[in-house]
């Protein structure tokens, strides 16, 4: 990007005041959005067997690939694996995973014993199409987003046991990401458009998806913004996107994550780590390549996320050099791991086990690149992750 207009972002957002944000996961005041330095395990070390490198004291494993079975399972992995999460399953966990592919899409999950052996898979959502991102649930189910213009949000239990339903009050667009905020009851909504928005669902119940209102974010730029009602969540003639004069329009947004009152989400179309403080109702940036003010920007290509209860956040990379990168709470940006030999993939569901303990996700075309996913790969890397 030129230097002029890096320069004029660096400025703008000095003066509109991007600095602390009033319960983040930050818990020192930022001069700004996150810098590059060192990260708090060390540089990475040469990569091992399976192409993944890591900082020392963490290991990998493969623990599915895309059309072939789950090992010690008869399940079939899907391809093109895209947004998960883990959730508790007595001693264990499972890990859902959405497959991002036309009219098979739908999800699958692994589930995994108290010492991270896997003992099943099985598909919990069939029949949909484009299944990107998603979110997990406080009460325990995966929301699973189709990306296309009349996408839905289908509400799936990562144990199978009961059938997946559509959400449509939750509106038809091209759904990326999901993250709920159980202190307001609401839910966050990303928007896969080169101008889309970014959403709250409010349920009329919370724990129940089959109703609500779905609000649009409303504001001119950093700063103090507001949510308005969307007229028509399923009306197709319009957008939702275009219904709501003055609502804020973002370049492509992709991952969502809540944590202590912040909804963090990514848009990759200018490679940013946004910060939304619910309860000023304000938004800020975590994370802009272009407000980097010394040395390399790390991050590139800023996809799904997740984060620790330690306050750190995982960002995922679609492309550029296949990295995790971590932006610790003193806002510091720096790579977590790389993914070597996969260059014409990207990195899709990072999500931690329950535990903490252990970080699953997947290069979503694996080392082939073939746009069709069948070489998905899905990792576990298990460590001393900070909790």
């Amino acid at each position: 990007m030129p230097l002029n207009r890096r320069t004029f972002l660096r400025a703008t957002a000095v003066a509109s005041g991007t600095t602390a944000f009033s319960g983040a996961l930050w818990q020192d005041a930022l001069a700004g959005p996150a810098q590059p330095g060192p990260g708090p395990y060390g540089p990475l070390q040469a990569a091992d067997a399976n192409g993944l490198q890591l900082p020392a004291g963490f290991t990998g494993r493969v623990v599915a690939r895309s059309m072939q079975r789950v090992e010690g399972t008869r399940h079939t992995w899907h391809p093109a694996p895209d947004g998960g999460a883990c959730f508790p399953d007595g001693d264990g966990w499972i890990y859902v995973s959405n497959s991002e592919v036309p009219v098979v899409g739908g999800v699958s999950a692994v589930r995994f014993d108290a010492t991270g052996k896997v003992t099943s898979a099985y598909r919990i959502l069939n029949g949909t199409t484009l299944n990107c991102a998603g979110g997990a649930t406080p009460w325990g189910t995966w929301l699973s987003c189709e990306e296309h213009d009349f996408g839905l949000v289908y509400e799936t239990d990562p144990r199978g046991e009961k059938a997946a339903r559509p959400r449509p009050a939750m509106g038809r667009f091209k759904h990326e990401a999901a993250a709920c905020d159980p202190d307001r009851r609401v839910v966050y909504l990303t928007e896969d458009q080169s101008d889309g928005c970014f959403y709250r669902f409010r349920p009329k119940t919370w724990g129940t998806l089959d109703g609500g209102l779905l609000e649009v974010l409303v504001g001119t730029g950093l700063g103090p913004v507001r949510w308005e009602p969307v007229p028509n969540p399923q009306l197709w003639v319009t957008p939702t996107r275009s219904q709501v004069s003055g609502a804020m329009h973002f370049k492509g947004g992709e991952g969502c994550y809540y944590a202590r009152g912040v909804c963090y989400f990514t848009t990759k179309g200018d490679n940013r780590v946004w910060a939304y403080d619910a309860g000023a109702e304000r938004l800020d940036l975590a994370y802009d390549d272009d407000l980097v003010t010394e040395g390399e920007a790390p991050l590139h290509g800023v996809d799904n996320l997740t984060g620790t209860s330690s306050g750190d956040l995982y960002v995922a990379e679609d492309g550029d050099n296949m990295e995790i990168n971590m932006i610790t709470p003193d806002g510091v940006v720096a790579p977590f791991l790389r993914v070597t030999g996969h260059d014409e993939s990207e990195i899709t569901g990072p999500a931690f086990s329950p535990d903490g303990r252990r970080l699953y996700f997947s290069s979503q075309r694996g080392k082939s690149g073939f746009v069709a996913g069948t070489d998905g790969h899905t990792f576990e890397v298990a460590g001393p992750f900070r909790r």
